[in-house]
Formats: structure tokens, C-alpha cells, sequence
């Protein structure tokens, strides 16, 4: 009867000691797939990144900016090709992006100084456009907004990370790689010079 239940219990105390070694192996790979949440790349200057499939590679330069026509976040009516001649930055974004909204302060700082060179278009992706306007008219930025709700520009223009931005020169045409992950004021005013 003693061996039966000295048996017994040094089973119950194997299991016990492979059940804690699962949870505390669970618990390792758990925290070794969150440590890399904003850098999957392997490029620790890029944030934002993914794994998306080839057709992702979006617009290249030296190809035109497809046409966008979109409702704004304050009601009016955007068209890309309205501002032809113009220098645009255009950003793809939503409000529940940490790395958005970690940009969107230095973008206005740069739509404050730069306006009357370069238009900044903030596209809101695939979001429902009063959370986007509450969001809007909550904060101080002033720059366009565009409302991509169903997302049929962002997929058009290959956006399968946010943020990511596109530089089009004065012609329409792409002009700059795209910049996946948020930008600094210096990245946007470098990629302003680097403009036709």
C-alpha cells in the first residue's frame, strides 16, 4: 500500500514539475514574439514594419501617382490631381498607429514652415470617418485629411504598413522611394529638397 502510494506521488509531482516547465516555456516564447513589435525588419531604423506579400511593393518613382478622389475629414472633396505643380507628401495613416501619431506633430511642424512649397495629405486608411473627425477636431494639425475608408486607395497605392508616405514632385510622378515607419522633420525637409 506505502509503495502504491509513494508511487502515486512522485507521478503527481513529475507532472506537477512538467506542467510548470510548459507554462514557464510558453510564458518565454510569449515574451520573445512581443519584444519585437515595432521592428520586424531586421533594420533597427525602420518601425512599422511587416511581412506583406510582393504585390505590396506599392508605387515606384518614376511612375504616376494614381488618381485619388476622397471626402476630407472636414466635408470637402480632395483630388490628387488638383494639385499638380505642387510638391506633395503623402501620408497614410490611422488613429490607433502608435508610429502615426508619434509622426503627426513633426508633419505639422513641417506643414507650418514648408506650406507654400510642399502640400501635406494625411490619408486617413480604412477607418469610420467620425472617429477620424473627433480625432481631427481634437487636435491642432491643419494639413489635409482624406478618408480612405474601405482602404481601395491605400491597396491601390500598395500601403500594407502604416505610416507610409509617398513624395510626388510638381509633375505627379512618384519621385522618392516611399518611407515606410515614421518620419522625423528632417527626413520630410530632405525629401522636400529632393523634389522637382
Amino acid at each position: 500500500m506505502y509503495k502504491r502510494m509513494a508511487g502515486l506521488m512522485i507521478l503527481l509531482v513529475l507532472a506537477g514539475i512538467l506542467t510548470a516547465n510548459i507554462i514557464d516555456q510558453n510564458k518565454n516564447n510569449s515574451a520573445a514574439s512581443n519584444s519585437n513589435e515595432y521592428d520586424v525588419s531586421g533594420d533597427t531604423s525602420v518601425r512599422g514594419g511587416t511581412i506583406a506579400p510582393v504585390e505590396s511593393v506599392g508605387i515606384k518613382p518614376g511612375e504616376l501617382a494614381p488618381e485619388i478622389e476622397l471626402e476630407t475629414a472636414d466635408g470637402s472633396k480632395f483630388k490628387l490631381s488638383d494639385l499638380r505643380g505642387k510638391k506633395v507628401l503623402l501620408n497614410f495613416w490611422a488613429t490607433w498607429c502608435p508610429p502615426c501619431k508619434e509622426e503627426m506633430p513633426a508633419m505639422q511642424a513641417f506643414y507650418d514652415t514648408y506650406q507654400d512649397e510642399i502640400e501635406v495629405i494625411a490619408i486617413n486608411f480604412e477607418e469610420k470617418d467620425q472617429k477620424v473627425r473627433d480625432f481631427i477636431n481634437n487636435s491642432d494639425y491643419t494639413y489635409m485629411v482624406p478618408m480612405d475608408e474601405d482602404g481601395a486607395v491605400g491597396k491601390e497605392y500598395g500601403v500594407y504598413t502604416i505610416p507610409t508616405t509617398y513624395f510626388i514632385g510638381t509633375d505627379g510622378i512618384v519621385q522618392q522611394p516611399r518611407r515606410v515607419g515614421p518620419m522625423t522633420y528632417e527626413f520630410m525637409e530632405e525629401m522636400l529638397h529632393a523634389l522637382n
